[in-house]
C-alpha cells in the first residue's frame, strides 16, 4: 500500500522527534564494524564481534528535509582503525534500536586519519 507525501513527511519528522527514544542529536549514533555478514531484517546490532564502534552525532545532526534524514558522525584518529565493512544508524550508544544496516566495503581507516561519515535516508512514495 503506497503512502502519501504527508504520511512520508510525518514518518521523517517522527524519526527525530516523536519516538520514545528519538533519533535526535542527543541519542543518534553511526556505528561501523568489520563484519561482512549479510544484512537481515531481524538484526539488532552490527555483526562484528569486536571491531565495531558507535559514534555520536556531530553538532546540528541529524537534519531533516521534506523526505530526507541526514546523520553525520566524525571518527577521530583513535576511533575504528580497521576495515569498515558494515555500518548502521542507532538511537543509543549500546543496545537501542538499529534503524538501518548496510554491508559494504568502505576502506580501511588508520590512526593517521579522521573520517567523517554521513548517512542520508530518503523516504519515498510509490
Amino acid at each position: 500500500m503506497p503512502i502519501t507525501d504527508a504520511g512520508r513527511n510525518f514518518m521523517v519528522a517522527s524519526t527525530t522527534v516523536a519516538a520514545s527514544t528519538p533519533f535526535n542529536n542527543a541519542n543518534s549514533y553511526i556505528g561501523v564494524g568489520d563484519s561482512t555478514t549479510a544484512y537481515a531484517a531481524g538484526q539488532t546490532d552490527l555483526q562484528a564481534s569486536t571491531n565495531k564502534l558507535r559514534k555520536a552525532m556531530d553538532a546540528t545532526y541529524p537534519t531533516t528535509a521534506t523526505n530526507v534524514v541526514t546523520f553525520r558522525s566524525t571518527f577521530a584518529t583513535t576511533d575504528a582503525n580497521y576495515a569498515w565493512q558494515e555500518w548502521g544508524v542507532f538511537n543509543a550508544s549500546s543496545a537501542g534500536t538499529m534503524l538501518s544496516r548496510k554491508v559494504e566495503s568502505l576502506g580501511t581507516k588508520t590512526s593517521a586519519q579522521t573520517w567523517q561519515f554521513t548517512v542520508t535516508l530518503t523516504f519515498t512514495t510509490a
